[in-house]
């Protein structure tokens, strides 16, 4: 393959060689912007902290990335966005070119569908109702934009610093807490925001313009609003061009001017666009992949979504902003946040292991700093925060993953004190380990809610301290944890065979359906986002005790049967992607298919997966059947293309199911290969004959994380 070689300074890539292939050709940002997916078609690099993105709404939960295909006016263009979650935050200054010198109800402006482009690092689209053609690039912590005024009317920019994603309309524009401006001179802006959506945030940033300003007008605020609305007029003339550049830090006005310096300091908007499609490239080009162009736009999309974060919070310096407010710096510049752990702990941050090992230690690192800031991991992370969304706490399982498999660029015994912290010492949300020991399990009776969904997923990550301890040689530990560990079958109900909610008395709780659903934030009950049926499978880590649990191979495989086959009317919209019981469009349900290669059953896991790939996934802007969720959704997608999913990521194995393309190569950071082969695919033959490792027949029903960084060929032999 011609691939190319970069240079990385501060950011910036410059090319030395120019690759054949342009893989951002197959990556479209609008897959996932309709329906439940909730992305974002806006300019980004990986793990950089701008997203700059069109909004065309910011209310309610359909707006979390702030955007909906099929909207017909844009708001402006905020700076920062999350990928594909279900809550919202960040959707920090906006800005929209507008124009007519006259007083305005608000600046949306409709916009031509027809011009709307978007490609990695890139966003452009022609607003109507102002004649203005808004081009949007970005580096890691530097939004540029560039507005072509095609009509003789005024030029100017709205600034708003009061903008920002709500719950409800009654709350909207009433999240800023503090606001403070500063012009520095007739080109330059500076200032600093605290807001508060799903965690309390700071952000300092520095706004600068290629021409100076003619006139400033500050609109009013309402009674309760302590942000700062402003337009900013231009003198231009028609067909001219205004050149924004928006910088962000999480730690000062200063660390701003350093970053806009040190990553955008020429007026060179099409360099910048350039250097982000080399970036992407540079990440994009590790994994080759044979297929059809839909197929392609698949994968690379997928690719595209699940390294936007973890984002780098750090300023280029190093400099970062601890919980506490204190400013510290980072081990080679790098603080990462944005930890969607329940989501990612799953497929993400496994294929980061293989994909992006050189991220790897740096995501642990910054796990570990945040741990001895707060006193625990964070349970979900966010600008160096926890919101404490969703149970348990999986950054113990993304630690122990990473350990386990060989990483050792990090401190491990701050680590493992960091898990240990995070597992034993009760802290403010989400953490009564006195009740967990007490009883084995949570009570439904004494816990406030999702009392099934906490147990078994916290068993999970006592299993992940257990293994860390154990290959660490810390006996006491392991044989606590060891202990732990175990607790999924205080919740099985041996008479039902689900994962039941229990009283403190020992009790079961009555009545039960297994079909329930719940959902905590809305609806209460004892499973997280889900129900029963869904969380009984919930014990990746020991599916042979499952398997005994359930009476048996056979009566295992005869209950999934079940799961897959009895219809569920779901009325939440995190219960997406159906096909019986089962729910795609929610991470609980991720694993599932592959329990029957590792009941004895794999041509079924492999129908499965087939099933999933031509129902669930497709490359339009409604192609995604659920949260993208920080990359999770779209990381399932490409490990299930290769033929392998890590039903337990601790292990470091990946169990098999069948590759859904002709071939792949990963060029392993090793400077090694890694080949899968599926021979004689095609849509009739989707079950695996055989299985070929290096020229050998390969028998194990899981491949080891060892066995691919050593580089090799896999070839799966397909028949009907």
């Amino acid at each position: 393959m011609n691939r190319f070689v970069i240079t990385v300074f501060f950011g910036l890539v410059s090319a030395t060689t120019v690759a054949q292939t342009d893989y951002t050709q197959f990556v479209d940002p609008f897959v996932g912007t309709q329906g439940t997916g909730h992305t974002f078609p806006g300019a980004c690099v990986p793990f950089g902290m701008i997203q700059t993105s069109p909004v065309t709404g910011a209310v309610g939960w359909d707006y979390c990335s702030e955007y909906i295909y099929t909207d017909k006016e844009i708001w402006g263009f905020s700076q920062n966005h999350l990928n594909g979650t279900g809550c919202m935050d960040l959707g920090d200054i906006l800005v929209m070119p507008v124009t007519a010198r006259k007083d305005r109800v608000n600046y949306h402006s409709t916009f031509d569908k027809s011009t709307e482009t978007a490609k990695p690092g890139y966003y452009s689209v022609d607003l109507t109702q102002t004649g203005v053609k808004a081009e949007l690039t970005a580096t890691g912590h530097v939004a540029y934009h560039r507005y072509t005024y095609n009509q003789t009317d005024s030029a100017a920019v709205l600034i708003d610093l009061q903008h920002g994603p709500s719950w409800n309309i009654n709350q909207y524009h009433s999240q800023v807490l503090a606001c403070e401006v500063n012009w520095e001179d007739n080109q330059t802006i500076s200032g600093h925001v605290r807001n508060n959506v799903w965690v309390t945030q700071d952000y300092y940033f520095v706004v600068r313009f290629n021409k100076p300003m003619s006139r400033l007008t500050n609109l009013p605020l309402g009674r309760t609003e302590k942000g700062n609305r402003m337009v900013i007029s231009f003198d231009m003339r028609k067909g001219e061009q205004l050149e924004v550049k928006i910088a962000m830090s999480s730690v000062s006005i200063r660390g701003a001017h350093k970053n806009l310096d040190a990553e955008a300091s020429a007026w060179d908007f099409d360099a910048t666009v350039k250097q982000a499609n080399a970036v992407w490239n540079s990440y994009l080009s590790r994994i080759d992949v044979q297929g059809t162009t839909e197929e392609k736009k698949n994968f690379y999309t997928s690719f595209y979504h699940a390294l936007i974060q973890p984002n780098n919070i750090a300023d280029v310096d190093g400099s970062y902003q601890d919980s506490k407010g204190i400013i510290k710096k980072a081990d080679n510049n790098a603080y990462y946040s944005t930890f969607s752990c329940w989501d990612t702990y799953r497929a993400a941050h496994p294929f980061y292991t293989l994909v992006v090992p050189d991220k790897v230690d740096g995501l642990v690192s910054s796990l570990i700093t945040q741990a001895e800031d707060l006193g625990f991991i964070p349970i979900w992370g966010l600008w160096g925060k926890d919101n404490y969304c969703m149970v348990a706490n999986h950054g113990v399982s993304i630690i122990a993953e990473a350990y386990h498999k060989g990483f050792r660029g990090f401190d491990a015994e701050r680590a493992f004190q960091a898990i240990k912290n995070t597992e034993i010492k009760s802290h403010k949300l989400k953490s009564n380990w006195e009740l967990y020991m007490r009883y084995g399990y949570f009570p439904t009776d004494s816990t406030e809610a999702e009392s099934v969904s906490s147990t078994l997923e916290t068993v999970y990550d006592d299993y992940a301290a257990w293994d860390m301890a154990t290959l660490m040689g810390k006996k006491e530990d392991a044989a606590y944890f060891g202990m732990r560990k175990e607790f999924y079958k205080n919740l099985f109900d041996p008479e039902t065979k689900f994962m039941r909610p229990r009283n403190t008395n020992g009790t079961w709780k009555s009545p039960f359906d297994p079909a329930g659903l719940a959902h905590a934030e809305s609806s209460g009950g004892d499973y997280t986002e889900g129900n029963a049926w869904q969380y009984t499978w919930h014990v990746q880590h020991d599916v042979p005790g499952l398997i005994k649990l359930m009476g048996g191979k056979k009566a295992f495989t005869d209950k999934l049967d079940i799961f897959f086959t009895t219809k569920l009317e779901s009325t939440l919209s995190d219960v997406t992607g159906l096909i019986g019981q089962y729910a795609h469009g929610n991470e609980p349900s991720h694993h599932v298919a592959y329990l029957y290669a590792l009941a004895g059953k794999p041509e079924r896991t492999q129908e499965l997966v087939r099933e999933v790939f031509d129902t669930q996934y497709s490359p339009r802007p409604d192609g995604l059947c659920g949260n993208d969720d920080c990359g999770q959704m779209s990381a399932w997608y490409m490990l299930s293309a290769m033929g392998f999913y890590p039903v337990d990521p601790v292990s470091a194995k990946y169990v098999f199911g069948a590759p859904q393309m002709p071939k792949f190569v990963m060029h392993l950071h090793n400077g090694k290969t890694f080949t899968v082969e599926a021979q004689n695919l095609s849509k009739e033959n989707l079950h695996v004959e055989k299985i070929y490792l290096n020229g050998k027949v390969y028998k194990k029903n899981y491949i080891e994380h060892a066995d691919i960084i050593k580089g090799g060929k896999l070839v799966f032999v397909m028949k009907k």
